[in-house]
């Protein structure tokens, strides 16, 4: 699994709305005793065992604890932020577009590797887009001092310290030089952001040049991506579900995505496609997701699971599914689904977050350059702007505020 059970790293094209989640956090002091203490025992433990004394030596002699990762354990908008706001800004319009090109660039290789895996070529530009931006934001923090500070602070050793493991032994094996062995807080790496250990069970080389490069090589990263899910239980030639219109007055005491039934059952209960169309024949079984109440319902596949296997998180599985709808239909032109979400003030994308952050800097704050990245020093501007409008000040960059920011 390249996830834990509770999902510690996410795509880094989301890590930019980390600082709405919630107020920033002090990294706290470590002991560095305490850590060399901790590599000592670990140079020894079971899970170490293949790595050489002289690898671990190389990589941890001169290793520093890195204290600024351990706030961002509990701090992922897949499940701290209202859906709204996570599908807004990882499926916006920008990034539709840029998923549409990834796909005509990249079509002969995602057949290929359709045609290897039986993963649709929309789903993988889906992850490959979520997950890094289509490669545009791998991640700066080294892997061995991120992993190594997680292996010994904070929740989760256990898991962390096979992680480690793993990465000191990509290393040792010389799958990747350490100088490109960068990625997330939590140790995710590459284009499609895998964790070390998922590099053993899904890397593949399908450039042919004898490595599994996920870093520098398109293909070799795409086809990895294609072979996770394929393990995953991705089922070819079914969609990985769709967006569905409940009848009035219906009970949702069967909905869940691993509740899943017949679509005869769910016709019998009267759901139907969200255009009002019969339940296609497409999926053996499916379960009904609701994200939120009152808002989009999805009747969804085996394909979703798969997805969701990426990363344990239902809203992060169906930005992905989203996008790659939209990545396969480049006549849609609505990003949103059909059914609205339940609010009266819907989230903002990458381009709107730009636009909020030029009208408080039009409005004296000094946040810095409008990036669409609502951080620390954007976030304290909105509550003082939320706060003169009367508002609810939680720092959320929201329509409502942008709206009464334009005028």
């Amino acid at each position: 699994m390249r996830q834990l059970a509770t999902a510690a790293s996410l795509g880094l094209a989301a890590f930019a709305v980390f600082a709405q989640t919630s107020a920033p956090q002090e990294p706290p002091n470590l002991s560095e005793a305490e850590f060399q203490s901790c590599l000592s025992e670990l140079r020894s433990s079971k899970a170490f065992a293949a790595i050489t004394p002289a690898t671990f030596s190389q990589y941890t002699g001169q290793l520093q604890p890195d204290a600024t990762v351990l706030p961002l354990l509990n701090r992922q908008p897949e499940f701290t932020m209202p859906v709204w706001d996570y599908i807004a800004v990882l499926v916006d319009e920008q990034r539709v577009a840029e998923g549409r090109a990834a796909y005509a660039k990249w079509k002969d290789t995602l057949d290929k590797i359709e045609q290897s895996t039986g993963v649709s070529p929309q789903i993988v530009i889906g992850v490959w887009g979520v997950e890094s931006n289509f490669g545009q934001n791998l991640g700066g923090r080294s892997l061995v001092q991120s992993l190594g500070t997680l292996s010994c602070f904070g929740r989760r050793q256990a898991y962390f310290r096979g992680e480690f493991a793993s990465a000191l032994r990509i290393l040792q094996e010389g799958h990747i030089a350490e100088s490109k062995l960068v990625g997330s807080w939590a140790g995710a790496f590459g284009q499609t952001q895998f964790m070390p250990s998922t590099f053993f069970r899904s890397a593949v080389d399908f450039d042919g040049d004898g490595r599994r490069d996920i870093v520098d090589s398109v293909p070799d990263a795409l086809a990895s991506t294609a072979t996770f899910l394929k393990n995953a239980g991705y089922r070819p030639g079914q969609p990985w579900g769709f967006e569905v219109k409940l009848p009035g007055g219906f009970s949702t005491a069967d909905a869940g995505r691993k509740n899943k039934k017949p679509l005869a059952f769910w016709r019998s209960a009267g759901v139907t496609l969200v255009n009002g169309d019969p339940l296609p024949d497409s999926l053996p079984s499916a379960g009904l997701m609701i994200p939120a109440a009152g808002g989009p319902a999805f009747l969804v596949g085996r394909n979703f699971d798969a997805l969701y296997s990426y990363n344990a998180s239902e809203n992060y599985g169906l930005a992905i599914a989203q996008l790659s709808n939209l990545v396969a239909d480049t006549q849609q032109s609505q990003i949103s689904f059909v059914t609205p979400w339940p609010t009266d003030d819907l989230g903002l994308s990458r381009a709107q977050n730009k636009e909020l952050q030029q009208a408080l800097l039009t409005r004296g704050y000094a946040i810095g350059e409008p990036d669409g990245m609502i951080g620390a020093k954007t976030r304290e501007a909105i509550k003082a702007e939320q706060n003169r409008l009367g508002m609810k000040a939680d720092g959320r960059a929201g329509q409502k505020l942008l709206r009464a920011l334009a005028n």
